[in-house]
């Protein structure tokens, strides 16, 4: 699986409709969601914002007001064929007075995207996961270590009757991570997965 390192756009015209398509790297449908708002908010004038999105397991194929199939489904098929994940794929469209038929309008938005993605850079994408864990002061340190070790990252620490750690960490990893904290707190460890797979 691929992501992207990052965000690269490219313009297709076709019988006088310019489609501006963006393909880039997404954590979530939510984050999709609220850059396919911007991109409305950027280009008022124009005729649909169609999107395609693959991401820890989900997908979402969005016609905008184009015929159904005729957008989302199509730029969704150039996603899976590269073998992505956490990336977004979007095309805002300009109408240019021309319909373009079932058979253009699918061409269009494939090739718009497939285009895109020719100047993306693909890096390696690992799926990560989400977790809090608590445990006494006196394992903060070793707790910290074994994070670093395992190529986690500590999003969050908080003190109160004990230390709360929240870490994003390689999926592949999280299960070691607790069997060596269970083993070093003798079992006096709170966890929980916040979030199980993502960007």
């Amino acid at each position: 699986m691929f992501s992207l390192a990052h965000p690269v756009t490219s313009t297709l015209e076709v019988r006088k409709s310019r489609f501006l398509a963006c393909v880039e790297p997404i954590a979530d449908r939510a984050a999709a969601q609220a850059r396919v708002n911007e991109l409305r908010l950027q280009h008022p004038g124009c005729a649909h914002v169609c999107w395609a999105l693959l991401a820890g397991g989900h997908s979402a194929a969005v016609d905008d007001g184009e015929p159904s199939g005729t957008a989302g489904r199509p730029m969704l098929d150039v996603l899976r064929h590269q073998d992505l994940d956490g990336v977004l794929a979007t095309v805002v469209r300009y109408f240019g007075g021309v319909k373009l038929g079932a058979g253009g309008l699918v061409r269009a938005y494939t090739d718009a995207v497939a285009q895109a993605l020719l100047q993306a850079e693909k890096i390696e994408h690992i799926p990560s996961m989400t977790l809090d864990c608590e445990l006494a002061y006196a394992h903060e340190g070793v707790a910290r270590n074994l994070i670093a070790e395992l190529g986690g990252e500590l999003l969050a620490v908080s003190h109160g009757q004990a230390v709360c750690l929240q870490v994003r960490l390689p999926t592949t990893a999280a299960e070691l991570l607790q069997e060596q904290l269970l083993s070093i707190t003798r079992g006096e460890l709170g966890w929980a997965v916040v979030a199980p797979s993502g960007d």
